[in-house]
């Protein structure tokens, strides 16, 4: 299968970049909103001593994503190391795909497409939202995205011309950062 196959290069790729990374700076690219208080995601101030998977779980916004990822396998990579940058989609942006969409995907048979799906929404570097430039942005799937702005707002449009708004900033995590997005991002059909 296609997806399988680009899943398991982004895996390595992540990896090599993961290596090599020496903490992020170099990455272009990011997202960045108004709203950088941790609280209101998480419903907890002290983030830092956390995993991006510890903050996720933690939070009522991201019982979806929650899910996803344990159905995609990548809980235990999301409390790995890093540095990562995490752009999570809220409950209202799943809830917000066609019908029908995320039970598919949910599917043991789907597995593979759920977790590029998923896997596009990261950056394998620590990117906080200071450092946002517009651009293209690789992601741990291999795909891109591009980063601008409009009226004061950082949006990300994915591969298949979709945009998404990044509604909150800087979700430290003692492996990376969280960005807070409004859409599901979706890499460019294979």
């Amino acid at each position: 299968m296609r997806t399988g196959k680009i899943l398991l290069v982004g895996v390595a790729a992540f990896a090599i970049l993961l290596a090599a990374c020496s903490g992020g700076d170099d990455d272009p690219a990011a997202a960045a909103g108004t709203n950088s208080s941790a609280t209101g995601a998480t419903g907890s101030a002290d983030t830092g001593s956390m995993t991006i998977t510890d903050i996720v779980a933690d939070s009522s916004d991201f019982s979806t994503l929650l899910t996803a990822v344990g159905e995609a396998g990548l809980a235990e990579s999301l409390s790995g190391d890093g540095p990562f940058t995490v752009f999570a989609p809220t409950d209202e942006a799943f809830a917000a795909l066609p019908e029908g969409t995320l039970d598919a995907l949910l599917k043991p048979a789907n597995r593979d497409q759920l977790a590029a799906i998923l896997t596009y929404h990261v950056v394998p570097a620590e990117v906080m939202a200071a450092d946002v430039t517009p651009g293209e942005v690789t992601t741990v799937n291999g795909a891109t995205f591009m980063v601008s702005t409009d009226g004061g707002s950082v949006v990300l449009t994915d591969g298949e011309g979709n945009g998404a708004t990044v509604t909150q900033t800087d979700i430290v995590a003692s492996n990376g950062v969280i960005h807070v997005i409004d859409s599901v991002l979706l890499p460019p059909a294979a």
